[in-house]
């Protein structure tokens, strides 16, 4: 049987894990969880009723939380990418960016989703600008961080970039990345560029009128 992934292609959650199939061509049935797929909708709440996705399916065997799945993919199904390092000190590295781009990237702009989602005027400005706030301290120590680095720990892509690349392009989206981090900008460039992404962020093109903060003409 075949990896079977529950997800959304728009979702940054979702896309962490596609960017980490994709890397190493694994084979996968993606099942689509959304108004047309009720199917797949009761089968997801049924197997993770907690309501998160993404969720891999692999037999029996139920994987979810983004960075987990990865990791397991890597134990179960290993490809030519190493996306965690087998040195130990390496791969705490590569988990504590991973746990970065999650915490304090990505959450935020959630925020500023949630915030936008309720309707309400002053609760959307209210987040929105909670939102920049911890952006603005996130692109900064980021900028400073990722100097003289390729991808987040060095020359090698891994799993923290998995979830970099999702994040900072919403995040950029909610809140821009100024000039004056050029370090991030040409980070999130190199991000775009890289075809694992590319691919996940053309296949959810056509969903970019339902972010709620309105999506630029870019990217």
């Amino acid at each position: 049987m075949p990896l079977a992934l529950y997800g959304h292609p728009f979702s940054s959650y979702t896309q962490k894990v596609l960017i980490a199939l994709y890397e190493n061509a694994l084979p996968f049935e993606f099942r689509c969880i959304g108004p047309d797929t009720p199917e797949h909708t009761a089968d997801w709440l049924r197997r993770w009723p907690l309501a998160k996705f993404p969720l891999l399916l692999d037999g029996d065997r139920e994987v979810v939380e983004t960075s987990i799945i990865i990791e397991y993919l890597q134990l179960a199904h290993a490809g030519p990418v190493r996306l965690l390092p087998d040195e130990a000190m390496t791969a705490l590295d590569v988990r504590f960016l991973d746990r970065v781009f999650d915490l304090h990237v990505m959450s935020p702009v959630q925020h500023a989703v949630n915030g936008a989602l309720t309707g309400d005027p002053v609760k959307r400005q209210e987040a929105h600008a909670f939102a920049g706030q911890k952006l603005e301290l996130a692109y900064a120590w980021l900028d400073r961080h990722l100097s003289g680095r390729t991808w987040a720990c060095g020359d090698a892509f891994t799993l923290a970039d998995c979830a970099a690349a999702p994040a900072l392009f919403y995040a950029d989206w909610t809140h821009r990345i100024a000039g004056h981090y050029p370090v991030l900008r040409s980070y999130r460039a190199r991000l775009l560029a890289r075809p694992s992404f590319a691919r996940a962020v053309e296949e959810a093109r056509q969903y970019r009128p339902l972010f709620p903060l309105g999506a630029p003409d870019r990217d």
